[in-house]
């Protein structure tokens, strides 16, 4: 039996009481200006085509967009929240506005940078968006604005302990797709994902070299099953070709994560299976609350797969369901509000077999350092 001197007894004890105060308080930290910073296209802008040049087939501010919970039209392609606004909402943060739209300098939150249209390839669409690499170059600048306004040190740990949000790839397969399906005659399948994901890949080391770390990744959906494609099947299945793509496209996408991850000192990545999710709930509606997931809740022809919401878009009429929580789709390519709400819900705190090899949650929790 060892028996201590008193003083020995209490440096130990003090000791020990210090660690737990330290542990516990780091534990009970705020994530205090964890900022979202969020790229991509439709899937998440909240209206950054509403500050561009471009034309009604690549806005949505007009009705019936953001009838559910906005009330009115946003810009975002939705009856209401997007994936970024519930993943916001669960950070404790803000609604994210578009970068566009914000004072020199200010933050709210984080910045969206998201354009619908924009794809990973700079040809997607060129001209009637902000493709990828120019919401790098605008986060550049919001990085040069946040040091002018709040010093360089404040700015770094701003970017750096800030989550990206990116959903990105979908409009490079869906043009060819449905406007010039010849294409895939002239290059492989697989040589074509490869230039995608090339650019994606220049697009993350952009913004690690900024001074992003923490890079949270939505997989492309399966694309043959979203109304606008799925009328231009014979018999209204779901496209293999469409669906053949995003699943090639995600196989490489995680596998460049993973690379990244062991190349990049500090890159902590979340990916999320959108395929897989959206599959079951195009699949199992009723499983989900859903009672429809073929045919878009608003638009015209078979399936509401005419572009054709809002009557803005050259064709004024349309159809608009009573219940677009009842929808997996709103319109021809987006989800509803109700599935938004269920993929941000799965993105923040879902198992590893939709959302690896961390969560949202994990990605926001406050870092003791």
């Amino acid at each position: 039996m060892v028996i201590m001197s008193t003083p020995t007894l209490h440096i130990i004890l003090f000791a020990s009481l210090a660690s737990l105060f330290v542990s516990t308080g780091c534990a009970n930290q705020s994530r205090k200006d964890v900022a979202l910073f969020i790229f991509g296209d439709s899937i998440n802008d909240a209206g950054t085509n509403n500050y561009i040049n471009t034309t009604a087939d690549f806005r949505a501010n007009f009705p019936p967009y953001g009838e559910t919970f906005f009330h009115h039209p946003t810009g975002r392609f939705s009856d209401g929240r997007l994936i970024a606004d519930f993943i916001a909402e669960h950070a404790k943060l803000p609604l994210i506005p578009p970068y566009l739209q914000k004072k020199d300098g200010e933050l709210m939150g984080g910045a969206n940078f998201a354009s619908a249209g924009a794809g990973a390839l700079v040809d997607t669409y060129k001209g009637f968006v902000v493709d990828f690499k120019m919401q790098l170059k605008q986060l550049r600048q919001l990085k040069k604005k946040l040091r002018k306004k709040g010093g360089s040190e404040k700015a770094k740990r701003i970017i750096k302990e800030g989550v990206y949000l990116i959903s990105i790839g979908s409009n490079d397969y869906l043009m060819p797709l449905v406007y010039t399906p010849a294409l895939f005659q002239s290059i492989s399948m697989e040589d074509y994902v490869g230039m995608v994901i090339g650019n994606i890949t220049t697009v993350l080391k952009g913004i690690y070299k900024v001074g992003g770390r923490k890079f949270a990744v939505i997989g492309i959906g399966p694309l043959g099953c979203v109304p606008g494609v799925r009328a231009l099947t014979r018999n209204g299945s779901c496209s293999g070709e469409a669906n053949k793509l995003a699943k090639l496209h995600n196989t490489a996408l995680t596998s460049i994560l993973t690379k990244l991850e062991t190349q990049l000192q500090g890159f902590e990545y979340s990916y999320f299976d959108l395929y897989t999710s959206g599959s079951e709930r195009i699949r199992y509606p009723s499983k989900y609350g859903f009672k429809e997931a073929e045919n878009a809740c608003c638009g015209s022809g078979p399936y509401r797969a005419n572009s054709t919401c809002g009557g803005k878009r050259g064709v004024k009429e349309y159809s608009l369901c009573r219940r677009p929580e009842k929808y997996v789709f709103f319109d021809t390519y987006h989800p509803s509000e109700r599935a938004n709400q269920q993929f941000a819900q799965l993105m923040w705190n879902g198992s590893p077999s939709v959302v690896r090899p961390h969560n949202l949650e994990a990605l926001f929790k406050y870092e003791c350092v």
